[in-house]
């Protein structure tokens, strides 16, 4: 009789998950599928209960390999001598390319259980844009999928978790704040700098450098020593580790129910970094706790850990006060570092490519920075290298995708997109789109900014490498002045041509970085 009851629960128990996944991977998707083509917004039907349409993701990303690239030729002269193609976006997502033709700037597709809204209509970015909606959050899957480098930090919260991280965080980002930072930027630069110097003279007057490895440790010494209190070489092992982490997760799928519980060797070493992340930063934050401080970034998080652990939100949210530290902490260490080194090594390449806007940013910066050392006040009116800094953006964006998750209906330029859809943005797709930047929208041609956003575009609502509307990126003001900085330093001092062996390949790595990095000469100016 036993027995018999205990058959029962299993079978009943079994039952019921089995109801539950059928409920999840099948029927909440087609719900969603059905209400938004009632509306006319249509797009492949998912082609696996598990994986949605990521079989035909890397179906047409295999087709698309196998096709010779096109190249946006540049002169042909000793000043130019590789040809770079600046439209990337239909190489590294076809998918996204090929159903934008077919089914129209709005359409809808799967990965895994993750029902994805795609938008690329200028009108419906812009009613984005403007959503200050709490309704408007981040999908679950940034928080589960990409937990280990992300957690429930400002980057991936929603609702009043994310409202009280922005106001911890945020205030320490302002332009007065930053102001504050530039000669902490100098100093740090300058190091780096004086030892580029030195290899280019012991190797008689020329040097090859690999530059994007050398920024991303500038720029974590800058965030360290700006946000944290301490220099890159004390958490020189986080980055480290963060890096080694980023690596890893962006060869996974996202949206696969249960792919990140497998007992794989991929999940395993992810599991692996994330425990010693974790207790590297709470060793870090004791540390601060034990002494005592300027109030820095890293004490903001300490004490808004506290005081959300005291409010009732904490409990109700899940989230520990340990890892409301480290959940922020990381994504500071990530976001404020990783995606700053990149855009500095895809402007030096660019300038490397394009030697006359070399020669104009290096002239501006020389005769407005007349001891060599740029300040505060002097970077506002560095208008060469502001066109360049935002032509680069808008080019080679760090961020992807802008990702919003419905977590109420919500309707948007007459769509009434339901609960459960997550809204993705390609940044770098509408930032070259013809019919909104002109036939020349995949050229390098930082003269479009002179103007400003304003006049670079017919809609300056499709220029968001900094995210938009309430989720814009807190750390802006940092890091184009970081990148001012950086560049006025170096250009005062060198210059740069492409070593003919740079490989042009931008790479999804949860950002958009050189996959090959990017290899320069430097000679002295």
């Amino acid at each position: 009789m036993a027995a018999e009851v205990i058959l029962s629960v299993v079978l009943g128990g079994f039952v019921i998950w089995a109801l539950y996944l059928y409920e999840v991977l099948v029927l909440q998707p087609k719900r969603l599928r059905s209400k938004l083509e009632k509306q006319g917004i249509r797009g492949p039907c998912p082609s696996s209960i598990l994986l949605g349409n990521i079989p035909e993701m890397k179906r047409i990303k295999l087709e698309t390999m196998k096709k010779p690239k096109a190249t946006t030729k540049t002169r042909e002269s000793k000043d130019h001598p590789l040809s770079i193609a600046h439209d990337w976006p239909s190489n590294l997502f076809p998918h996204l390319a090929q159903w934008r033709k077919e089914y129209g700037p709005i359409f809808t597709y799967s990965t895994g259980s993750i029902q994805l809204l795609s938008v690329t209509d200028i009108e419906m970015v812009k009613e984005i844009s403007m959503c200050t909606s709490l309704s408007l959050g981040r999908p679950a899957y940034m928080s589960k999928d990409l937990k280990p480098i992300l957690g429930q930090g400002i980057i991936s919260s929603s609702g009043q978790t994310w409202s009280h991280q922005r106001k911890i965080i945020s205030p320490e980002f302002y332009i007065d704040k930053v102001k504050g930072m530039v000669n902490l930027m100098v100093d740090s630069t300058t190091t780096i700098l004086r030892f580029w110097e030195s290899k280019v003279e012991s190797e008689g007057g020329m040097a090859l450098f690999r530059i994007d490895q050398d920024l991303r440790s500038l720029s974590a010494d800058i965030i360290s020593r700006s946000s944290f209190g301490s220099n890159y070489s004390k958490g020189k092992e986080i980055f480290s580790k963060l890096r080694t982490l980023q690596k890893i997760m962006s060869q996974g799928n996202i949206g696969i129910p249960g792919l990140r519980h497998l007992p794989t060797k991929r999940n395993r070493e992810i599991r692996r970094l994330e425990k010693e992340i974790h207790s590297m930063i709470l060793e870090v934050a004791k540390k601060r706790n034990e002494a005592t401080y300027e109030k820095d970034l890293l004490q903001m998080i300490l004490e808004g850990a506290k005081n959300y652990a005291d409010a009732d939100s904490f409990f109700s949210s899940g989230i520990s006060e340990d890892q409301f530290i480290v959940d922020n902490c990381k994504n500071i260490y990530f976001a404020g570092h990783e995606t700053t080194a990149i855009t500095a090594s895809w402007c030096l390449m660019l300038l490397a490519a394009y030697p006359e806007w070399q020669a104009r940013v290096r002239a501006e910066v020389l005769e407005i920075c007349k001891d060599g050392i740029p300040n505060a006040d002097v970077l506002r009116g560095m208008k060469t290298l502001t066109m360049v800094i935002q032509e680069t953006l808008r080019l080679y964006s760090p961020a992807t995708f802008i990702v919003r998750h419905t977590l109420e209906d919500i309707k948007l330029k007459d769509i009434l997109i339901p609960k459960g859809t997550t809204i993705q943005i390609p940044i770098s797709m509408v930032q070259q789109l013809p019919e909104l930047w002109g036939p020349d929208a995949a050229d390098f041609n930082p003269k479009r900014f002179e103007d400003g956003i304003r006049g670079a575009c017919k809609f300056p609502q499709a220029y968001f490498p900094f995210g938009v509307g309430a989720r814009i990126c807190v750390g802006q003001h940092l890091a184009l002045t970081e990148l001012k900085v950086i560049l006025s330093l170096i250009l005062s001092k060198l210059s740069f041509s492409l070593d003919p062996a740079y490989q042009h390949s931008p790479a999804f790595r949860l950002v958009i970085e050189p996959e090959h990095g990017v290899s320069l000469h430097v000679r002295r100016v």
